[in-house]
């Protein structure tokens, strides 16, 4: 059954982890074009460098460095008196009640903090992805649609959500569609992140000998298991393939784009 659940796990994590990697990705965006020096270096700074990072390495590095910075936190203000160094090689120390999760907590909170840990997580690296995404379409449209906005006497803010934030998302989804792929993908990394998902409890359950499972003994049958897996995960792709076609097509209508104008022609012609 865990591992039935385990594919809401990871479906879970995709409807919460997309929107809000768009919205990193807006903000980035949004960033990367102000006209305050500092605001823009910040937003180009998020692009560069969590995209020049592997993404293996950065869940990896980031996830222990997050968690021991919340334990540090919780450290310094629950345990003053503490005379001992915290980082004491490659060791980390920290008192009890600091620890994150408590060690006697139910396993459920475990989890729960473990996969928000991996919401964040994913949201960072692909919210980099997506602002570079974003970014690229506010510049493909078209400048005399910015300019006719301004002479109508339109304000900045007015231009940037009226005509630019409506007419950028046609030339933003193919990239945007990409990255959606890319991180249906790159789900079966939870398991680095301590989150039991499909790929975990595949090996679990699949290995011909495992301690937690020994009522149950069966052959290898890992190969199975990875092939559910795959079957599943290519029907998951082409779902969000026909999803994305009638999205493209939807936002097309109207627009001065390929598709935009065959709909055009087709409607004239009807």
């Amino acid at each position: 059954m865990a591992f039935y659940a385990s594919f809401g796990t990871v479906l879970l994590l995709l409807a919460v982890t997309a929107p809000t990697a768009l919205l990193f990705g807006l903000g980035g965006a949004i960033a990367a074009r102000a006209r305050f020096f500092m605001l823009r270096w910040f937003g180009k700074g998020y692009i560069a460098i969590v995209r020049g990072v592997p993404d293996i390495a950065f869940f990896l590095f980031f996830v222990i460095a997050l968690d021991q910075g919340i334990e540090f936190l919780r450290h310094k203000v629950k345990c003053p008196d503490w005379s001992e160094p915290v980082r004491q090689g490659s060791e980390f120390l920290v008192c009890d009640i600091a620890k994150m999760p408590l060690s006697s907590s139910p396993q459920w909170v475990h989890e729960i903090y473990g996969f928000w840990l991996a919401v964040f997580t994913f949201a960072i690296v692909f919210g980099a992805f997506a602002a570079n995404v974003l970014f690229g379409a506010m510049q493909a449209v078209p400048r005399a649609q910015l300019e006719t906005a301004e002479a109508y006497g339109m304000t900045p803010r007015q231009t940037f959500w009226r005509i630019l934030m409506p007419q950028m998302w046609i030339y933003a989804l193919p990239g945007l569609s990409n990255l959606w792929m890319v991180l249906i993908k790159a789900t079966p990394l939870l398991f680095l992140l301590g989150v039991e998902d499909i790929v975990y409890w595949a090996r679990d359950l699949g290995a011909s000998k495992t301690a937690r499972f020994t009522d149950y003994p069966h052959g290898d049958w890992r190969m199975w298991y990875f092939l559910a897996l795959l079957i599943f995960y290519l029907l998951f792709t082409r779902v969000s393939e026909i999803a994305l076609a009638r999205i493209t097509k939807r936002l097309s209508h109207g627009q001065a784009t390929v598709d935009g104008e065959a709909q055009r022609k087709a409607g004239s012609a009807a």
